[in-house]
């Protein structure tokens, strides 16, 4: 199969432990089998039992007993801010957008066509190179709905 260690644990964050990390994008950390390589260089597999959303800050364990920490890259979003942003919240939501929540601003990916609409909703738009770390779904985090994070942080999930 591969001499590369293996991540087939995922666990909720624990950053006094970590040995390394990896940076991925928001479809980057939506997965289930690839070959990634830590902010370091280590090259490792990941082989989950089903496709995952990977949140910033979960920590997959590796084979070899290392922990890696999940950091969200930076990417082009569109920071959104206005006079009735749960509104603006809504008609996002809405269009099943994905969607980071703030008290003062929500960030979304950068979308033309969602842009066009919020422009016409009177809201104010500036683009930004930062992390996206949008929510999770009602029934669970991340992106499917039976992705949960255990209590501890060396709970492992039912993957």
């Amino acid at each position: 199969m591969t001499d590369l260690p293996l991540a087939q644990h995922l666990y909720q964050g624990d950053t006094a432990t970590v040995q390394d990390t990896v940076t991925l994008s928001y479809e980057g950390r939506f997965l289930r089998r690839k070959r990634l390589q830590t902010d370091t260089g280590t090259a490792f597999v990941i082989d989950l039992e089903k496709a995952t959303s990977l949140n910033h800050d979960d920590v997959l364990e590796l084979s070899d007993g290392r922990l890696v920490q999940i950091k969200a890259a930076r990417e082009n979003v569109l920071v959104i801010t206005g006079a009735n942003l749960p509104q603006l919240a809504w008609h996002i939501g809405n269009r099943h957008t994905p969607c980071q929540i703030e008290v003062t601003r929500l960030v979304i990916q950068n979308d033309p066509v969602i842009r066009h609409m919020l422009e016409h909703l009177e809201a104010e738009i500036a683009e930004a190179h930062e992390p996206f770390v949008p929510e999770g779904g009602a029934y669970g985090h991340g992106r499917t709905h039976s992705h949960e994070h255990g209590h501890s942080a060396h709970a492992p999930h039912a993957h």
